[in-house]
């Protein structure tokens, strides 16, 4: 099997038929498809139709469909912008094909992609709206179901509100700024009340909503959001996540954020890397705070895009301080912080009744000093503990864990790109955590959990921190 490519074969596009011919060639039920298909247009059909079968030489002439009998020559397809050979004949199809090529006109063969220079989508058409579906070959049906998922999404209404955009692109052109105002504009006339009121059937109220709109969008005032992109799975990101990156026009994101997070954005916004891994600050937080507020204040909208959710460990507390502070109005978005998508991975409940009732967040780093933190004594209590960039402090977390008192055979479990295609699953004990800061092959963002609930964790997908065999031999070799 060749190797999977992302790239499409074909590229969609949609041809000028409007008073054109398209010649469709056949007799039976694929010529018939392919002329109700064409009838969602306004293309000047011809169909060369010998002996068509009798529905369909009934729909011809209940449609008004220019018809032509005869055998095929070679002129019938002079002149034509489209050329659908549906004989059912494959050989007839073909030169069909090579007459309308060798005119540089496009053909289709039905059932024959070879001699296809487009194929015919699954359409759904709220005209002048219309959506294509197409596939490639893979099937019709898988097509047609997409199609009728598409149906039921848009409204019935929706080519109404289109013809009414026509009528305002003129004013809006003229009276409100390009760029951000515009767009904007736009946005709200097609989710808004000119929307709702073509929905209802209210043209007249339509057309004063749109005009209050218009009065109202010469100027736009910036705005921020503070978006959660989620552990790292495209489809983990919300859906209000995924709406407002469709309607920023700049992107900040850290180096955490995975590259298709931030390409799901709006393809012209501005994306921006402000770094944020460790040890590789590409810009401190309070040039990333100052950065939101310039941009805010220059009547941006902005979407900062964090890792896991902004409010755990996101330092979204400082870069909310400095818009309030500047008067740039802002949003916060929640993600699926990396711990929930962690304890997924491992089938693993963070809480569980008569054994853990409560869950303490930490990254480990306040364990410095001689007083032990609250959650330390939490933990011995039976909370569940989901630690935060859990490498670089597995030793000193396992160590003050074990001094406040928990069992060094509490059950733990380490999982590095959660969520993701990479992600890698690991389980041992408390003793055994230290020897997780020497794996250097872990690259990725680790968590570690800890608790007696672990240990209803799933495990078979995932490989022991220590093999008992090989420490077995390291005591011996001692």
């Amino acid at each position: 099997m060749p190797p999977r490519t992302e790239q499409l074969s074909v590229f969609p596009a949609f041809f000028r038929v409007e008073g054109r011919v398209a010649a469709v060639f056949g007799n039976g039920d694929e010529a018939f498809a392919k002329v109700r298909l064409l009838l969602n247009t306004q293309a000047r059909i011809v169909a060369y139709a010998p002996a068509p079968e009798a529905d369909y030489h009934a729909f011809l002439i209940a449609n008004r469909i220019e018809t032509i009998r005869g055998d095929f020559s070679l002129d019938q397809v002079k002149g034509a912008t489209l050329v659908f050979a549906a004989s059912g004949d494959a050989a007839a199809d073909r030169a069909i094909v090579d007459a309308a090529r060798a005119e540089r006109i496009p053909a289709n063969a039905v059932d024959q992609p070879d001699y296809c220079d487009f194929y015919t989508p699954a359409l759904v058409n709220r005209a002048p709206v219309a959506v294509a579906i197409g596939t490639e070959g893979a099937g019709p049906v898988l097509a047609q179901m997409i199609r009728a998922q598409i149906d039921q999404m848009l409204s019935p209404s929706l080519g109404k509100l289109a013809d009414l955009a026509t009528r305002f692109r003129k004013p809006v052109e003229r009276l409100v700024p390009r760029g951000v105002a515009r767009r904007i504009f736009w946005r709200r006339f097609f989710s808004g009340a000119v929307a709702d009121a073509v929905n209802a059937g209210h043209v007249a109220q339509a057309e004063q909503a749109a005009d209050a709109l218009l009065q109202s969008s010469r100027e736009v005032e910036g705005r921020v959001w503070l978006v959660g992109a989620g552990p790292g799975a495209e489809d983990l990101l919300t859906l209000r996540a995924q709406r407002v990156m469709m309607e920023a026009d700049v992107i900040v994101h850290d180096a955490l954020v995975p590259q298709a997070i931030v390409d799901m954005g709006r393809r012209d916004a501005e994306r921006l890397s402000v770094g944020k891994r460790k040890g590789c600050h590409s810009k401190s937080q309070e040039e990333i705070n100052d950065l939101l507020v310039q941009l805010g204040r220059e009547g941006r909208r902005v979407v900062r895009l964090k890792s896991g959710d902004p409010l755990v460990y996101g330092r979204a507390g400082e870069e909310m301080a400095a818009l309030r502070a500047a008067g740039i109005g802002y949003e916060i978005v929640p993600g699926i912080t990396s711990a929930f998508a962690a304890a997924a991975d491992f089938e693993l409940p963070l809480t569980l009744r008569g054994v853990a009732s409560s869950l303490v967040f930490t990254t480990g780093h306040d364990l410095t000093g001689d007083v032990l933190p609250d959650w330390a004594s939490l933990a011995v209590s039976g909370a569940t503990i989901a630690v935060y960039m859990g490498r670089t402090v597995a030793a000193s977390v396992a160590g003050r864990l074990m001094q406040a008192g928990l069992p060094p055979e509490t059950t733990v479990a380490i999982i590095e790109n959660a969520s993701r295609r990479d992600r890698r699953l690991m389980h041992g004990i408390l003793r055994d955590l230290p020897g997780l800061e020497h794996r250097d092959e872990l690259g990725g963002p680790v968590m570690v959990i800890i608790g007696d609930a672990v240990a209803g964790a799933n495990f078979e997908q995932s490989e022991p921190l220590v093999r008992r065999g090989a420490v077995a031999q390291d005591y011996a070799r001692s």
